[in-house]
């Protein structure tokens, strides 16, 4: 691992457009060779995108093994690279909303787009803020990882285990801190409930809506996309959800999902399709992942 990451230190001082064509060649050795993560990414696109044709998800898919790869190899900018590059690299439209952010309890949505963490940079550049850590095997690559998500963070941010539950995230935006929350992935039945994505029933973390009604909190969707012609990142960030999330939290999650569909359908290659969203099933439905 420690040869690992010096490999990646050294990649940090490449030029962008060459770091990103490498990344492209990796994804695709990697599309080639990783054939169960093949399977799972071609069965979430014949799910979600069952309009599109055999050989359009194929292309989407191996796409997405390019993106994937490349926002693996460009982290290596994100831990080492001087702050100057990387404001100069990753445009923020519009600005971070610090001011909006500190009027009230506030959740940044995240959904699993491949170049993520550059929200969480753009974030700790401009002000304290708070996001789940989930503590790696690794202790080298664990501690290298930490020290890259933390290396801009103002004082106050901070990293909150997730075994630590809900308690501390609650105290943190209270504080002033908003949450960095990355909310589209299946973690099994427990807090979770079965709301359509992309039509497909999909165990849909409720913790978005009950965060927000327990905070009296505001939800700011933010989202990443690569820029062309490998120039950088871009970092979206959208309007608060008005009336979120009501008094129906199954309305309020379903409202969530079909906002990142939304986004989704606006550059379907670098949604994190590799995961296996569906994995928890509905009783009486089986996995969709079983090797045919």
């Amino acid at each position: 691992m420690r040869l690992l990451l010096a490999l990646m230190w050294v990649l940090h001082w490449l030029p962008l457009p060459l770091l990103g064509r490498l990344g492209h060649g990796v994804g695709d050795l990697l599309f080639l060779l990783m054939r169960e993560r093949r399977h799972i990414t071609l069965t979430n696109l014949a799910l979600c995108l069952p309009e599109r044709s055999a050989r359009e998800r194929r292309r989407i898919a191996r796409d997405h093994f390019r993106g994937y790869a490349r926002s693996v190899l460009e982290r290596a900018i994100l831990w080492w690279a001087p702050e100057s590059r990387l404001r100069r690299l990753i445009r923020i439209d519009p600005p971070v909303p610090t001011e909006l952010a500190a009027s009230r309890p506030t959740i940044y949505l995240c959904p699993h787009f491949v170049c993520l963490e550059m929200a969480g940079v753009a974030i700790s550049m401009a002000g304290p803020a708070c996001s789940i850590y989930s503590r790696q095997r690794n202790k080298t690559f664990d501690e290298a990882l930490r020290r890259g998500r933390l290396r801009f963070t103002s004082e106050g941010s901070n990293l909150i285990p997730r075994a630590a539950g809900i308690k501390p995230i609650i105290r943190a935006m209270r504080s002033g801190r908003p949450f960095l929350m990355l909310p589209d992935m299946d973690f099994g039945r427990k807090e979770s409930i079965f709301v359509p994505f992309f039509g497909v029933p999909a165990a849909t973390l409720t913790a978005p809506a009950r965060l927000a009604l327990a905070t009296d909190g505001q939800v700011i969707p933010v989202v990443t996309r690569f820029l062309p012609d490998f120039r950088g990142w871009r970092v979206t960030f959208y309007p608060p959800w008005e009336n979120y999330p009501g008094d129906d939290i199954e309305r309020a999650t379903r409202r969530m999902n079909a906002f990142i569909e939304d986004r989704i359908l606006e550059a379907p290659a670098e949604y994190f399709w590799s995961h296996k969203r569906f994995k928890t099933r509905p009783e009486g439905m089986g996995s969709p992942y079983q090797s045919r």
